[in-house]
């Protein structure tokens, strides 16, 4: 049986999807993580929901360290 931490670790250097707080969705890929699910994200994007009829719009924000307590939901590959 794998805990959630092990999950973690084998999307290490894989691209991620996370769920944050504020309906937002960002994209990138997981370097590193603490106990305390602080993440360190590259190339990092932050992904804005469509509006009717529009598509997706997504704004690069580069490399990131995001607060563990920001995090909802998180999919690893």
């Amino acid at each position: 049986m794998s805990r959630p931490l092990d999950v973690l670790t084998a999307a290490l250097n894989k691209k991620v999807i996370l769920k944050v707080r504020g309906q937002r969705e960002i994209r990138g890929i997981l370097r590193s993580y603490d106990p305390h699910l602080n993440l360190y994200l590259e190339d990092a994007e932050m992904i804005y929901p469509p509006k009717e009829e529009e598509e997706a719009v997504t704004e690069s924000l580069g490399n990131i360290i995001l607060r563990g307590d920001n995090v909802i939901l998180i999919s690893p590959p």
